[in-house]
């Protein structure tokens, strides 16, 4: 009987597993696993595999929010490393593909149902041309999407880690704040959960309020019910998300789409079309023509990063 590969999709606050079977992207068992809970990447999978009554697998491709270039592994956003050498040797794996999240993220986009997207602005896709995966979570992961004869080929960035530059009066202002608070000001420092409650830290000094809220949580639930601040502040973060979005979209000549992904897009969905996403998204002087012509998508489907892992395992244009 055909042992099923282990798939994982490890960010920040969330360790994401599944099963499947070799050569499908089928998933099974998926479960989440808070990353808090365990010492490391080993403890956590072995605690996978025993809740769903696995058997030891032979193969695995696990996605992670950070670089994994080298054969040690040190993630961004929580305080687990690993050599995947040792790893695979622990756990007794014959293949074991280790990817960057986002590329994962991306790999995932052919296999996501149309139901899941939902479409923000106007724009058109062009077939088989690039496509950029972003969006922001515990970080801010990008990657693109690049056709070739048989196989989508993934293409791996940190561009979450570009440094962030404002586009008005209000945002230099902010940069000032963060630039005070973090030194450099990555696009990553504003566009992620901690980003969201800074950049309402950030309203609340300059418009000489006090500070209500301790949580990205609280200042999006905030912002519904009508704290100015809080709104202003959300509205501020996804109008950055569109700015930073359409830079990349240049970038990559992303005619093909732009998906928003990741853990906070998702849940703003009613707030994206009466933004300034996409006024911000186009806004790009004499190419603001060509980004309006490149179409966006929300991607609502909960297993993304999964499918592309599973994807990933036989996909011989991963590495």
């Amino acid at each position: 009987m055909t042992t099923p590969a282990l798939i994982g999709d490890i960010g920040g606050t969330n360790a994401r597993f599944a099963l499947v079977m070799p050569g499908s992207v089928e998933l099974q068992s998926i479960e989440t696993l808070p990353c808090a809970r365990y010492a490391g990447l080993v403890e956590a999978i072995r605690a996978y595999l025993e809740q769903v009554g696995a058997e030891a697998p032979r193969e695995a491709c696990l996605a992670f929010a950070c670089p994994v270039h080298e054969d040690w592994v040190k993630m961004t956003n929580n305080d687990w490393a690993f050599s995947k050498k040792a790893v695979a040797h622990e756990l007794g794996l014959s293949n074991f593909k280790v990817i960057n999240d986002f590329t994962a993220q991306a790999l995932g986009i052919p296999h996501i149902d149309t139901k899941d997207l939902v479409k923000i602005g106007d724009g058109e896709a062009e077939v088989r041309r690039p496509r950029l995966i972003i969006g922001p979570g515990t970080g801010l992961g990008v990657a693109g999407l690049i056709p070739s004869q048989r196989h989508w080929i993934p293409l791996t960035t940190e561009g979450g880690h570009a440094t962030f530059a404002p586009t008005d009066q209000r945002e230099r202002q902010l940069l000032d704040y963060f630039r005070a608070r973090y030194g450099r000001v990555s696009i990553e420092r504003l566009l992620c959960g901690q980003g969201l409650l800074d950049l309402y830290l950030a309203h609340a000094a300059l418009l000489n309020v006090t500070a209500s809220y301790n949580t990205p949580a609280e200042v999006t639930g905030a912002a519904r019910a009508g704290d100015r601040v809080a709104r202003e502040a959300l509205l501020r973060f996804i109008k950055i998300l569109g700015s930073c979005a359409g830079d990349a979209a240049l970038t990559l000549g992303a005619l093909g789409g732009v998906y928003l992904c990741g853990g906070i897009t998702p849940r703003l969905v009613e707030w994206l079309p009466r933004s300034d996403f996409r006024r911000a998204f186009a806004d790009k002087g004499r190419l603001s023509a060509y980004n309006a012509g490149i179409p966006t998508w929300v991607v609502t489907a909960p297993w993304t990063g999964l499918l592309g892992a599973a994807e990933a395992l036989h996909n011989e244009e991963v590495t």
